[in-house]
């Protein structure tokens, strides 16, 4: 038996064929020039904020160089041009400006003591442990935090301090779970409720910081004395529920373990 093929399958079938000739036209192709999307690109940078960045396209490839006052608007200028449906690609050689003679050491003092108010009075801050390094201008910021909210926070405040030139993420945002909800509470309870510690919860820079994932739990922060320290691991692990602590909380004065 013979195969019949309709008009419209043979007008699919070109289509697909031409399809697969061409795969997608160039921007030129589809009616922008480079000189349209360079005038594009330039609206879309009109703010203030990208005065220092230079637009130049060939072939619907979009350039970005020059400075930025802070790695937000470099980040800013880079999503602006992304969306625009003209542009082939982006490539973003824009430089963050260099904050006078700010040492790397400077940077990580400003961040730490800004990182440890964040989301104060958002009933997360206790539950939320970051850490940060900094190197050639570069941040990157790990840790764990209960809310996408609290990682949003933390990593624009890291883009838009003056002097940072790239920003790493290794922030992990805690799995949504009302057993690990109800630990949280009751390890607050259980260690800023106890007379020897409560005065911890006085300063929110000075915090034992309590992570749940799972229902196991770490401390960690900077305590005042071995004794504190062995306290807030007794009293986590008589929480009901957990399946484990892991205490790793410093000492103040000591190195490192």
């Amino acid at each position: 038996m013979g195969i019949r093929i309709s008009r419209f399958t043979e007008a699919g079938l070109t289509l697909a064929m031409a399809a697969l000739l061409f795969p997608s036209a160039s921007p030129a192709q589809r009616g922008a020039t480079d000189a349209q999307i360079q005038a594009d690109a330039q609206r879309q940078l009109s703010n203030k904020r990208f005065s220092g960045i230079h637009v130049d396209v060939q072939n619907g490839v979009v350039t970005l160089t020059g400075q930025v006052d802070r790695y937000s608007d470099k980040e800013d200028a880079e999503k602006k041009i992304k969306q625009m449906h003209e542009a082939a690609s982006l490539r973003d050689d824009v430089q963050v400006a260099v904050q006078g003679n700010v040492s790397d050491a400077d940077l990580y003092q400003k961040l730490a003591k800004k990182l440890a108010y964040d989301r104060e009075g958002y009933g997360t801050l206790p539950f939320n442990s970051l850490t940060l390094q900094v190197h050639d201008g570069v941040a990157t910021v790990g840790g764990v935090v209960v809310l996408p909210a609290d990682k949003d926070s933390a990593l624009s405040l890291v883009k838009n301090t003056p002097g940072i030139r790239d920003v790493v993420d290794h922030i992990q945002v805690a799995p949504v779970s009302p057993m690990d909800n109800r630990i949280r509470r009751a390890e607050e309870r259980a260690i800023y409720g106890f007379s020897q510690l409560n005065r911890y919860a006085l300063n929110p820079a000075k915090p034992i910081r309590i992570i749940v994932i799972n229902g196991h739990v770490t401390l960690t922060g900077v305590v005042d004395s071995k004794s504190d320290r062995d306290v807030a691991g007794v009293r986590a692990n008589g929480v009901p529920g957990v399946f484990s602590v892991t205490n790793d909380l410093q000492v103040a004065g000591q190195n490192q373990r």
